[in-house]
C-alpha cells in the first residue's frame, strides 16, 4: 500500500508488517524519514516535521539522511550517483513529479506486480527516476536514468541506499567464502567506516553472496533485523558505511569500483538492477522466512512446483563417457526412483578433456553418433527427465568456434591473454555472439526431448577488453544483460525446459539469476559435513525450493577423503533439492536398496522441504545441528551428529512454528505430543556417535 501526503512530498510505504517513509523537502532534498514497523502517514509527517540537525562547516546536515545521496554540493558520504560529461560531474537535480503504477515491470530481479512509486528528478539533460515497490514486507527499489541531452560517463549508479535508525552497538552479518566453500555466515562488529564487500570478477562470485544483515541483539526468533539482497549476476559492491555521528547506511548496486559503470549516448537509458530490503523484528529466523517467501512469490520460476530428484552422470564418469555408459547409469538410477537423469560435461564436440570442445555445442559424433535423442527417448521410457550441461559463456582455443572467431573472446590489445582452465570469455555483449549461442542453444533443445539444461560458467573475467570498441566497459554491464535475455529468450521458446544457474559451484546465485532460474548449484563441494554450513549459510537468505544438494561416494575422493554413512550423506543433502552424483556402478546391493528407501522418503516429505517455513534449530557449529519446515500441518524435522563428546546425548530438539495447543503424531518415534511440550521440552533424536542422522515426520492431529 501506498500513501501520499496532502502537499503531495511525503510517501508512506507499507506492507503486512513494515513501513517505509520518506519526504521532499522545499529545497528537492529527499530524504529518508523510516524504515521498521507500521507507522501510519500522520506519523511519518511527524517525522518530518523534524528539522535538519544545525552542523558546522566540516559536517553536512544531509549526511546519513538522504535516501539516494548524489555526487556534488554538501555532502561528504559516498555518492550512490556518479555522472560526468566532458565539461562538468556531479548531479544537481530538481524535483518533477511523482506517479504510482500499479503492476508495473520491475529492474532485473522480478516481473510485474504491485504498486510501484516512482519519484522522477532531472539535472539538464539528465532524468533520474527512483522507483520503490513493497512485495510483502520486502522493498525492491531501483533506478532508472535516461539522457536527452549531451552523451554523458555514468561513473557509478547504485540502485539504492537504505538508511537504519540511530541505534548502539551495530553487528553486521555476511556471507562470505572461496570455492567449495560458499555462503559462510560471518558475524562482527560494524565500525566506524566502510565495509565493503562485492565481486569484480564478471560473475556473483565464490567470495560473498550479494547480502547484508544489520542487528543490535537479534537471536534466530527475537529481535530487529535490517538486511538488503542485490539482484544482479555480474560484478557488484555492496558499502555498509557508519558515519561519523554513528548513523548507518547500507548502498549496493553494479560495479565493483567508479571507474566507470557505463556510457549514455543522447536518447540512451540505464536501468539499476533490485536492491531489495526487509525488515523484521521476527530475529534471522524471521527474516528469512520472509525472504524464502517473497522469492517463492515474485522471483524464482514455478515455485510453487516442486523440483524433482536428479541423478547427474559427472562423478561417474568424467570426461569418459559414452552412450552405452549412460544407458546403463539411466538404468540403476530410474531403480532408485529419479525423476530427472543428467549428462554432464563431455557429450558435446571435440570434448574428452578440459582442454578442447567449449563452444562446439553439437553431440560428439562418436559419443553420440545418432544424437542425443535416442538416450534422452531411453531415459523418458524409464520414467525420468533428461538434462544435458553446458557452459555456452565459455570457449577453448581449441575449438570450432574460436578457430572461426578468435575475436568474440574478450582480450585487450597489447596484453598477455590469460586462460584458466584452458578456456576464454565470449564477449556476450557483442550481438554476434548472442545470435550465435541463440541458435546454438535453440537448435539443441529442438533436437532433442530436453527438460533440464545445467547452465555452468567456470572461470572469472580477466581479460575484460573488447578491442574497437570506443567505451569497452560496457561489456561488464552487457554480458549480464545478454545472458538474461538469453535466458529468457531460451524459456519463452522451450518453455518446458527448466534451468539450473552453476558457476564452479556457487559462484553465480543472486536474485538477477534466480528471476530466470529454476534451481541453483550451491558449491562443487558434495561432503555431507561441510555442507551443513554452506547450507547454514545459504538459508539466511535463499530458500531450499533452489538449493541443489547431492549424495556422493565415500570416501569423498574429490575434496578431503572423508568417510561418512550413506544416511549421513542423505539426510544432509534432503535438507534442499535431493539429487545424487555418486557412481552407482560401484554401489554394493544393499547400499542401492538403502538409496532407494531415502530417495521415496524424500519424495513425500518434498514439498514440505521445499515450500515449508524453515527454522534453523541449531547451527551446524559442532555437536548437533537440526532444520525444521512447516507446512500447514506438516512439519519434517532434519537431525545432525558431527560427533559425540564423553557419551553425553544429543540435546533435544525445541521446535519452532507449532501450535502449542496443539496435538502432533510423529511418525519416526510412534509418540504423540503436544505442540507447548515440544516447544519447551524438546523432541529426543536419539542419535549418538560420528556422523550420525535422523528424519522426522509429524503432523497436527
Amino acid at each position: 500500500m501506498i500513501e501520499i501526503g496532502a502537499d503531495g512530498r511525503t510517501w508512506l510505504l507499507t506492507g503486512p508488517a513494515s513501513g517505509y517513509a520518506l519526504r521532499l523537502t522545499d529545497r528537492d532534498e529527499l530524504l529518508h524519514l523510516h524504515w521498521g514497523p507500521r507507522i501510519t502517514l500522520a506519523d511519518a509527517g511527524a517525522l518530518a516535521a523534524v528539522p535538519l540537525p544545525e552542523t558546522g562547516s566540516f559536517e553536512s546536515p544531509l549526511d546519513g539522511r538522504e535516501e539516494y545521496p548524489v555526487e556534488g554540493g554538501p555532502r561528504f558520504t559516498r555518492p550512490a550517483l556518479s555522472v560526468r560529461t566532458d565539461e562538468v560531474r556531479g548531479t544537481e537535480w530538481r524535483f518533477e513529479a511523482y506517479d504510482v503504477e500499479s503492476g508495473a515491470d520491475g529492474a532485473d530481479g522480478g516481473g510485474a506486480g504491485g504498486d510501484t512509486l516512482r519519484l522522477r528528478f532531472r539535472d539538464g539533460g539528465l532524468g533520474i527516476a527512483l522507483h520503490y515497490r513493497m512485495r510483502g514486507d520486502v522493498l525492491e527499489r531501483w533506478v532508472a536514468l535516461t539522457n536527452d541531452g549531451p552523451a554523458l560517463e555514468v561513473l557509478r549508479a547504485d540502485s539504492a541506499t537504505f538508511t537504519l535508525p540511530w541505534r548502539e552497538g551495530w553487528r553486521l552479518s555476511q556471507l562470505h567464502g572461496r570455492w567449495a566453500a560458499e555462503s559462510r555466515l560471518a558475524r562482527s562488529d560494524l565500525t566506524y567506516g566502510e565495509q565493503v564487500i562485492g565481486s569484480r570478477r564478471g560473475h556473483t562470485g565464490h567470495d560473498h553472496l550479494p547480502w547484508v544483515a544489520l542487528d543490535t541483539d537479534a537471536t534466530e526468533e527475537r529481535g530487529e533485523v535490517y538486511t538488503c539482497a542485490l539482484a544482479w549476476s555480474g560484478s557488484w559492491r555492496i558499502a555498509v558505511a557508519q558515519l561519523p555521528d554513528a548513523r548507518v547506511q547500507i548502498t549496493g548496486g553494479a560495479g565493483h569500483d567508479d571507474s566507470g559503470l557505463l556510457r549514455l549516448e543522447p536518447g540512451e537509458s540505464f536501468v539499476t538492477p533490485v536492491l531489495a530490503g526487509l525488515w523484521s523484528d521476527g530475529g534471522f529466523g524471521g527474516a528469512s522466512r520472509a525472504w524464502h517467501a517473497y522469492q517463492r512469490a515474485h522471483v524464482i520460476p514455478d515455485a510453487d512446483r516442486d523440483r524433482p530428484v536428479l541423478y547427474n552422470s559427472w562423478e561417474a564418469t568424467g570426461f569418459g563417457i559414452s552412450e552405452e555408459q549412460q544407458r546403463a547409469l539411466a538404468h540403476r538410477a530410474a531403480e532408485l526412483g529419479v525423476e530427472l537423469f543428467v549428462v554432464d560435461d563431455g557429450w558435446f564436440g571435440s570434448r574428452t578433456s578440459d582442454r578442447a570442445g567449449l563452444g562446439d555445442w553439437t553431440p560428439h559424433p562418436d559419443r553420440f553418433p545418432h544424437g542425443l535423442k535416442p538416450l534422452a527417448d531411453e531415459v523418458h521410457a524409464l520414467g525420468m527427465g533428461f538434462g544435458i550441461w553446458v557452459e555456452p559463456e565459455m570457449v577453448n582455443p581449441d575449438s570450432d568456434l574460436y578457430r572461426a572467431h578468435p575475436d568474440w573472446v574478450q582480450s585487450r590489445t597489447g596484453r598477455t591473454r590469460t586462460e584458466l582452465r584452458n578456456q576464454l570469455v565470449l564477449n556476450l555483449a557483442r550481438e554476434d555472439v548472442q545470435e550465435y549461442l541463440w541458435e546454438r542453444l535453440d537448435t539443441l533443445l529442438s533436437s532433442a526431448p530436453i527438460d533440464y539444461v545445467k547452465w555452468d560458467f567456470n572461470r572469472s573475467f580477466t581479460d575484460p577488453g573488447w578491442p574497437g570498441e570506443p567505451y569497452p566497459q560496457r561489456l561488464w554491464v552487457d554480458h549480464v544483460r545478454a545472458l538474461y535475455r538469453l535466458v529468457d529468450r531460451l524459456r519463452a521458446a522451450h518453455p518446458g525446459v527448466a534451468f539450473e544457474s552453476c558457476s564452479g559451484g556457487g559462484g553465480r546465485i543472486d536474485l538477477g539469476v534466480l528471476a530466470r532460474t529454476d534451481q541453483v548449484w550451491t558449491s562443487d563441494n558434495t561432503d555431507p559435513l561441510d555442507r551443513l554450513a554452506i547450507q547454514h549459510g545459504f538459508s539466511q537468505v535463499h530458500p531450499a525450493r533452489v538449493m541443489a544438494a547431492w549424495v556422493t561416494d565415500s570416501p569423498n575422493t574429490q575434496l578431503n577423503g572423508r568417510v561418512s554413512s550413506l544416511r549421513f550423506r542423505f539426510v544432509s543433502a534432503m535438507a534442499g533439492v535431493l539429487g545424487v552424483g555418486g557412481d552407482l556402478t560401484r554401489w554394493t546391493p544393499r547400499e542401492l536398496a538403502e538409496a532407494r528407501e531415502w530417495v521415496a522418503l524424500y519424495k513425500e516429505i518434498r514439498p514440505v522441504v521445499q515450500r515449508g517455513d524453515l527454522h534453523r534449530l541449531r547451527a551446524p557449529q559442532g555437536g548437533s545441528s537440526a532444520v525444521q519446515y512447516v507446512l500447514g500441518d506438516d512439519v519434517v524435522v532434519l537431525a545432525w551428529l558431527q560427533a559425540q563428546h564423553y557419551g553425553e546425548p544429543a540435546a533435544p530438539l525445541r521446535l519452532r512454528g507449532l501450535d502449542p495447543a496443539a496435538a502432533y503424531a510423529c511418525r519416526e518415534t510412534g509418540e504423540t505430543y503436544r505442540g507447548a511440550v515440544l516447544a519447551h521440552h524438546g523432541l529426543r533424536t536419539g542419535l549418538r556417535g560420528d556422523l550420525d542422522a535422523a528424519v522426522f515426520r509429524l503432523r497436527r492431529i
